[in-house]
């Protein structure tokens, strides 16, 4: 089994920095996707930002300039750095790890972490 635990969201005011991470444990012989989805109340989830093994990234138009996403391949652990945060930047972040492989697996698999929330206000 793998689980997904994500840490650091809070509450900042705008134009503050917060940094997420989320870390992959289990039985994992790689990874091809890791990244960051957030859902505002009311709202889809929506893409924030997505790096693969190899360091491509991608990005919302919305925190291009703002976020960068990070990984840490031999711990299995990715990053969001955000700084100047927005009120639109509130909701509750996910992380996603995607292709996924592992022992006895035929397949690549894709996890969830639980969510950790932020909140930009004043």
């Amino acid at each position: 089994q793998v689980q997904l635990v994500e840490s650091g969201g809070g509450l900042v005011q705008p134009g503050g920095s917060l940094r997420l991470s989320c870390s992959a444990s289990g039985t994992i012989l790689s990874i091809n996707a890791m990244g960051w989805y957030r859902q505002a109340p009311g709202k889809e989830r929506e893409l924030v930002a997505v790096i693969t093994n190899g360091g491509t990234t991608n990005y919302a138009d919305s925190v291009k300039g703002r976020f960068t996403v990070s990984r840490d391949n031999p711990k299995n652990t990715v990053y969001l750095q955000m700084n100047s945060l927005k009120p639109e930047d509130t909701a509750v972040y996910y992380c996603n790890a995607d292709g996924i492989r592992s022992t006895g697996w035929i397949r690549p698999r894709a996890y969830w972490g639980q969510g950790t929330e932020v909140t930009v206000s004043s």
